[in-house]
This record gives C-alpha cells, structure tokens and sequence, in this order.
C-alpha cells in the first residue's frame, strides 16, 4: 500500500494537519466505517425523525455499505480505492473503475475516462451531519486523487461521476462540467471533468 502526505484543514484550529492519502481501503479502514461512521449516522437519522425532518434531509449515502462495495471488487484490475487518515482515524474512502465509461462533453467524446464510483467522508466532517465539522478539504483531496490515478492511466486527468444531490454544488465547485440528470443513471447529476479542467485543479 502505497502512502501520499496531504494536508487537511483542522476546523477546530484553523490550520493545517498532515494527513495520509493511501492507494487501498483495508481492513482496519472498513472497520472503521463500521465502528466510528455508521454509529454517528444512524444516530443523525434518528435525531431528524425525532424532528419530523422528512427522509430527503437524511445524509443521502447513509445506505452505502463499503465492506460490500470492496468485496465486490476484490480482485478486479479496474478499480483503485484510495482512504485518508488523520491524526488516527480513517476521515474518507473513493472508489474508482478505469473500464466503466467513456466522455461524453463534445470537445472529448469518446475518450477514455476514470469514473468515480463512490466518494465519501467522515460524518464528523460533514456540515449537513455534525454542527461544526472537524476536518476540511477531504473531497477536494479525493478529486485530485482521481485525476491523478486518471493520468497514471493515461487518460490525462479526464474524469466522470454521478453525483448525490447534497453533493452537486461541491462538484460543479471543483470545475467540473454539468452534464445534466441522466435519465439511465438512477436520475442522478453527471459531471465530468476535462484535462484542462483537471490541469487547472491541480495546479
């Protein structure tokens, strides 16, 4: 397993901490999301019953089970996961398929893309789960990841995903082109990412 330094932003403190970016979700990762993640969101669902909140204000990944989503692939040549840790504890996961798809946007059509299967982040991050979120820049860091592992591929960053609506805004705030609700796609938003897009990300 291979590990990148990264720097997440502390909301706590204001300043940066040095984090881990690592190319596998393990065992110690899955047990994690088990013991740490789902505990805090199901609490979170059941604080919104308690309002009256209707089920659309409910973390929209709160269903995602990623022991199975690993196991599924295991083995497979076409995934790469990626995790990060931060002072302990495991803060996100992506999954990502080099053979699912190719661009859509006219200017690449046709070209070969990495598409991000799954993102997600620690609850304790998240402002629509916890009142002051610990950690920022989680996402931000998996997308550059993904753009990463696309030019590894040789696809020159280019890069494709299906978004949750709680999550279209941070998307189209990364650069990436709004290709619409794909009907074909359980009516979820596609985005997709140009090389000039990614190089501009980057830096």
């Amino acid at each position: 397993m291979a590990s990148y330094p990264v720097f997440l932003n502390d909301q706590r403190t204001g300043k940066p901490v040095a984090a881990e970016l690592l190319d596998r979700i393990d065992e110690l990762h899955l047990r994690a999301v088990e013991t740490d993640w789902i505990p805090q969101i199901i609490n979170h669902i059941r604080q919104l019953i308690d309002q009256g909140q209707p089920r659309q204000t409910w973390p929209q990944s709160w269903h995602w089970n990623w022991r199975d989503k690993v196991d599924r692939i295991n083995g497979l040549l076409a995934f790469q996961t990626f995790a990060i840790m931060c002072e302990g504890q495991l803060q996100g996961l992506m999954q990502m398929n080099s053979a699912r798809s190719l661009c859509r946007l006219p200017e690449q059509a046709g070209k070969h893309l990495a598409y991000v299967d799954y993102v997600e982040t620690a609850p304790w991050n998240r402002p629509n789960i916890a009142s002051k979120p610990r950690y920022r820049g989680v996402g931000i860091i998996m997308i550059r990841a993904a753009i990463e592992h696309s030019r590894d591929l040789g696809f020159h960053g280019r890069i494709g995903l299906h978004s949750l609506p709680q999550s279209e805004t941070f998307y189209a705030n990364c650069g990436m082109t709004d290709l619409g609700i794909d009907g074909t796609y359980e009516n979820l938003r596609y985005f997709e990412m140009t090389s000039s897009q990614a190089d501009a990300l980057s830096g």
